[in-house]
């Protein structure tokens, strides 16, 4: 059936689109570039399904997924590529537009390539949401972070309230500095630093509201049934995912989030080094943070309990085995003389693993 497909490769960009296409037999592409406009990039798709049907890819980017729902309407399929498990030859020092096109159908043609969910554009619209949000969160970081500096820079130290505190901001806002220079600083650093955090807290109570709409109602409560995931935590790692039935194991939900453990193996030496962070960062992050609540040892909080009444029994019980399994996976290592980043990584990847029989588990 694939001897009759024409398969394209577009190298998408901002001005322009580069077309590589392999018809049925052909060894070597046909390239083409034209502006990335509607009419003269549907001109190309028409002539492309002119002589037969055809599939296409293009690899994820700044462009996002409009084009490829474009494409669908057109009536050319198309799939979007996971950048980073796109095949690439250490020796190769020349990049343009046609090669990456060329490089790019080839593979597709050849099955080499692994395409990633298309997220709805109501999902789409959620995802960034959530992402907006921790954007702010960075920003609301790095404000506080510019400000402590300045205070540090010239000896001014809190008597009492660790930085971040209530009692450490009233303390900011009643400094008075001598020189006026200095006194304009402190006031546009601090202006800077409670405006950013006033922006982050702000898309809290719209996040949170993701999780009374449908369809996403569900899995954000049985997510909630792990420790180290409230509301804000399991929206956004719902968001991140949507479909956790798509890996056939845990495995390949840890290889998405990047969790996994580089190797080199040759011969008879096997050699692991740090995770791949070949993966959703986002997600990474969220787990991570999670982890951190396991090297506590389950305490049976009520808030959690509260949390688990009324979820499937299922899920609750792999999220009760989660919290003793995870509490002992992070003393083993931290006993190995593991760094303790190092543990909470490996709890991290073992959670990843564990929200993924929850959900699986879970009544579709």
């Amino acid at each position: 059936m694939t001897e009759s497909i024409t398969f394209v490769a577009f190298d998408m960009h901002q001005d322009s689109i580069t077309a590589a296409w392999l018809r049925p037999g052909a060894a070597e592409p046909e390239t083409r570039t034209v502006p990335n406009e509607p009419k003269p990039f549907r001109r190309l798709v028409k002539e492309l399904l002119a002589r037969g049907p055809a599939r296409a890819c293009y690899e994820a980017g700044p462009v996002g997924y409009e084009p490829q729902r474009q494409l669908a309407a057109w009536g050319l399929p198309c799939e979007v590529i996971a950048p980073s498990l796109i095949p690439r030859r250490s020796g190769d020092r020349i990049k343009t537009d046609k090669r990456d096109a060329k490089k790019l159908v080839k593979f597709y043609r050849s099955g080499e390539l692994t395409p990633i969910r298309i997220p709805t554009p109501a999902e789409e619209a959620a995802r960034d949401l959530v992402r907006c949000r921790e954007a702010a969160g960075v920003d609301a970081l790095r404000a506080l972070h510019r400000l402590r500096k300045f205070l540090l820079r010239r000896d001014l130290r809190c008597p009492a309230g660790r930085p971040g505190t209530q009692a450490w901001w009233r303390w900011v806002h009643a400094l008075r500095l001598p020189d006026p220079a200095a006194q304009r600083t402190l006031e546009e650093y601090t202006l800077a630093a409670t405006t950013a955090r006033t922006r982050w807290k702000a898309l809290d109570p719209e996040v949170t509201a993701l999780a009374t709409r449908e369809p996403w109602v569900a899995p954000v409560a049985q997510l909630r049934c792990f420790r180290g995931l409230d509301t804000l935590g399991a929206v956004s790692l719902h968001l991140e995912v949507f479909d956790w039935r798509r890996f056939g194991s845990p495995r390949p939900c840890m290889s998405f989030v990047g969790l996994v453990p580089s190797e080199h193996t040759t011969g008879r030496r096997r050699r692991q080094g740090s995770i791949t962070k070949a993966g959703n960062a986002h997600l990474r992050r969220i787990l991570v943070e999670a982890a951190w609540h396991y090297t506590r040892r389950a305490d049976r909080r009520a808030a959690v309990r509260k949390r688990q009444q009324g979820q499937p029994p299922a899920v609750v019980a792999v999220a009760q085995q989660a919290e003793q399994r995870l509490y002992r996976r992070f003393q083993h290592l931290v006993a190995g003389r593991k760094l303790r980043t190092v543990a909470v990584t490996a709890v991290a990847r073992e959670l990843c693993g564990f929200l993924w029989a929850a959900m699986v588990a879970s009544p579709a």
